[in-house]
Formats: C-alpha cells, sequence, structure tokens
C-alpha cells in the first residue's frame, strides 16, 4: 500500500489492491482508499472508478468533486477514464450536475409487516401458507460450518438457473465459506428447512434504514413448497424488528430481459420500481466519448432490444436442454 497525500495534503488516500468477486470469481483490483471510502477499478477497454461494495454499504460516496479532482490529478496511481457513483434508496431527486442515468432498483416498504402483506396478491400469501403447510420451517441461522455446507448443497443442485449457466455450482465448501463471509456483523442468514434438509436460504444485508437482499435460492426439486416465499416473509418480519424501511432487491428492470420471471416474481412478493441517479464522470478524453456515446452500458446495451431478447432466449431453450439431457430436476 502507498501513500499520497494529494491536492496539497487536503485529499491524503492510500493506493492499493482489493479483492473482489466477479461472476463467482475472486479477483484483485487497483483501488484507493481515503478514510472509510474505498474506490475500485474495474474494466479493459473503458476503465471504470466505483466504490467499493456500493450496493451493501450505508453511505454513499462523500465529496464527489474532490474525488474527481484527485483522480484528474494524475497524483493518484488509480487510472480511470470514468467515475461512477450513484444515490442510496429512497434519494430519487437528483443532487449534482454530473451526466447521469436512472438505475431502475426493486424496492420494497418493509417498514410495517402488516401493511407489506396486506399489500400483497392474494397468491403470494397462500404461497407463504402453503410453504408451512406443506412442512417447510423458517430459521435465522448463524455463520458456522453446518450453514456453509447448508448454502452448498443448495448452491450444487444444479449447474444452471435463470436460463444461464450457474457461477456458484460446484464450489467447495472454503469457497462458499468466502463467498459468504461478508457483512457478517450486520446481516441475517435465514434459512428454509425440510424435514432436516436445507432446501433454500436467503442472505440480508442491513445499512441504516435500508436492508439489501444479497441472495436468494433455493432447490428446483422442491419449488412446489414455495421456500423462496416464505424465506422472503421472514426477510421482512426481521426488517420491521430492525426498523429498516426499505428492502432492495437488485434491479427491477434488467436491459434487453423485458418482462422476465424474476421481474414477476419481485412484483408478486411486494417489490416496484424505483429510478435512482447513476452519474459517470468522464475523467479523460476516451471516458468523455465514451459517456457521449453511452459505451460504458457494454455491447448487449448497444444491440437492438428485438435481437438481445432472442439471442436470451435462444440461451435458455439451450440451456434447459442441457438440464434435460443431464437429468437435472
Amino acid at each position: 500500500m502507498r501513500s499520497n497525500a494529494g491536492l496539497s495534503g487536503e485529499f491524503a488516500f492510500s493506493t492499493s489492491t482489493l479483492n473482489v468477486s466477479r461472476r463467482g470469481q475472486w479477483m484483485n483490483v487497483p483501488a484507493i482508499q481515503r478514510g472509510d471510502e474505498a474506490l475500485i477499478v474495474d474494466g479493459s477497454s473503458i476503465k471504470i472508478a466505483s466504490l467499493y461494495d456500493e450496493d451493501w454499504i450505508e453511505n454513499e460516496l462523500q465529496s464527489p468533486q474532490m474525488w474527481i479532482d484527485a483522480l484528474k490529478s494524475g497524483r493518484s496511481a488509480l487510472k480511470a477514464d470514468i467515475l461512477r457513483f450513484s444515490q442510496k434508496v429512497p434519494d430519487a431527486t437528483p443532487r449534482f450536475d454530473y451526466p447521469m442515468e436512472l438505475r431502475s432498483m426493486a424496492v420494497a416498504e418493509v417498514g410495517n409487516f402488516k401493511t407489506w402483506w396486506e399489500s400483497l396478491p392474494q397468491e403470494s400469501r397462500k404461497n407463504v401458507r402453503r410453504s408451512a403447510k406443506r412442512g417447510v420451517t423458517v430459521q435465522v441461522k448463524c455463520f458456522d460450518d453446518e450453514l456453509v455446507a447448508g448454502i452448498a448443497s443448495v448452491q450444487n443442485e444444479t449447474p444452471f438457473r435463470q436460463g444461464r449457466r450457474y457461477p456458484h455450482f460446484g464450489k467447495s465448501l472454503d469457497e462458499v465459506r468466502r463467498d459468504h463471509g461478508a457483512f457478517l456483523d450486520r446481516c441475517d442468514f435465514i434459512c428454509a428447512y425440510f424435514e432436516g434438509e436445507m432446501i433454500g436460504f436467503l442472505k440480508l444485508v442491513y445499512r441504516g434504514k435500508i436492508a439489501s437482499l444479497l441472495q436468494l435460492n433455493s432447490k428446483v426439486a422442491h419449488y412446489d413448497k414455495r421456500p423462496a416465499n416464505a424465506l422472503l416473509a421472514k426477510a421482512v418480519e426481521l426488517c420491521e424488528a430492525r426498523g429498516a424501511t426499505h428492502m432492495t432487491y437488485a434491479l427491477f428492470n434488467y436491459e434487453g430481459k423485458g418482462h422476465s420471471p424474476l421481474r414477476e416474481f419481485k412484483e408478486r412478493n411486494g417489490f416496484y420500481e424505483m429510478l435512482l441517479p447513476n452519474y459517470y464522470v468522464p475523467l479523460t478524453l476516451w471516458g468523455q466519448i465514451c459517456v457521449r456515446m453511452k459505451l460504458y452500458r457494454g455491447v448487449r446495451e448497444l444491440l437492438p432490444k428485438k435481437m438481445v431478447t432472442s439471442a436470451l432466449n435462444l440461451r435458455t431453450r439451450w440451456y434447459s436442454f442441457r438440464t434435460s439431457r443431464a437429468g437435472v430436476a
């Protein structure tokens, strides 16, 4: 780690590398740190700096202009073309005059369990009751060897999920322990069991008044018992008890996917779309070109929506065929 007091000592920072998980794999990425904040850089052709663990921490990026000046000054060893940062739920009104897009987040109001429960469609409430009637029990568990083994059994059930290859399939217990070992001081692991077997789990991370669903997974073989519905209901109970007002569940609309089954599941369980400002600040000439042409979206976002949807549907059919050939339930 190297220390650097940039901008006449007003912005003291240190440069290093941080280990991050990308698509199920761990890698080291360049980082710059100041106090409790750290920026990391991802990308090869377009280098984008962003707040480390941005979706899982309570605070937004503090003093963005100071970060912009530090990155532009050339005094930092961290090289980036664009700085990306966003506002947090429920702050949906833009507060900065930087280039931005609206990010589609899935949000549920969870300050009162009764209010959330009564807002659900009848079928969703039936699914929670159906889960209990069919013998599913829900427990909050501590992070120990038993929990790790249960999570591994869920993740190793099938190599394909939601129409694509599942990156956590086949991982060892040590790999599972590493993947799920973050935020242990402010998270809950909620687990669903049937006849002593873990058939689903949910990891909920608390960020002040906001709770964020980091992962929700259940065994396909026990889908008829609706463990996912039971897990979500328990998560809302815990949110109310902790004084959380909102729960986030990743994106609401995924570009190119249209009205997906995942979005329908979120809607049936009280989640709605909240559009939050997502800023893209160019730091270099190449960054200016990328921001102007929105190249940071990636190739998929630049292709016609019908083409992307057709490709995704074809991929889903292919993985469904491979799953059936492999005899996976």
